[in-house]
């Protein structure tokens, strides 16, 4: 079935008797954010747009007719990762995943990759729409920032002078560094999970310093 947050999979994937074909072909072939073509129920590639193209680097001329295993990996070929996908797709009616593909060129470009069966009304398969994004920037970013977030949790593990450590909105520790283990004596597993107001006296504890600390800052 189409789903309602894949607009270009619901035009795809629904066959009727009243559109008009040539300006839905239009629609598609003018679309270059999204690779978008047509498998045959082999896979064997029937359609290809200029995000297919831009994507992948291949003219339709030399795409069309050809197997949509091309695009993988060889790793994912020998799983039969092609395969599956268009089992999945076909069995439960939509098949999702990210992953690496392969430009014509032999670059790779990571994938965000949409398979949807087509049915004529009396639910025969007639083949399959394929939806492609190009994730490779966001997910350079993202791999950017969790380096970065895993080089500064390193430089902060690594202070010793000083006691670094995290706490939630309600001053539970979440973190914990060599310095806080140095000035408190405590070990990062005794500690975690705990409510900073242990550090605090029991005078300054009743005299509610730790959440009006908490609530200045």
């Amino acid at each position: 079935m189409p789903h309602s947050d894949d607009p270009i999979g619901e035009f795809m994937t629904t066959v009727t008797s009243d559109y008009s074909g040539n300006r839905f072909e239009l629609l598609v072939q003018s679309v270059t954010d999204y690779a978008i073509f047509m498998l045959n129920p082999d896979g064997i590639v029937e359609s290809w747009n200029a995000g297919a193209r831009r994507f992948k680097g291949y003219e339709a001329e030399e795409i069309i007719g050809q197997h949509f295993s091309r695009f993988y990996t060889a790793q994912d070929k020998a799983d039969g990762v092609p395969a599956r996908a268009l089992s999945v797709a076909e069995q439960e009616g939509r098949f999702e995943a990210e992953g690496w593909r392969v430009r014509k060129d032999g670059t790779n470009f990571w994938a965000n990759v949409v398979i949807d069966p087509i049915r004529d009304p009396q639910g025969h398969l007639l083949g399959f729409a394929k939806v492609t994004r190009d994730l490779t920037e966001r997910r350079a970013s993202q791999e950017a920032l969790r380096k970065s977030e895993e080089r500064f949790r390193l430089l902060v593990q690594s202070v010793t002078d000083y006691a670094i450590y995290m706490l939630d909105p309600v001053g539970t520790i979440t973190s914990w560094n060599s310095g806080a283990e140095r000035a408190k004596g405590y070990k990062a597993e005794e500690i975690l999970g705990e409510n900073f107001a242990r550090f605090y006296t029991e005078e300054d504890r009743i005299a509610g310093l730790p959440s009006r600390a908490l609530h200045g800052a």
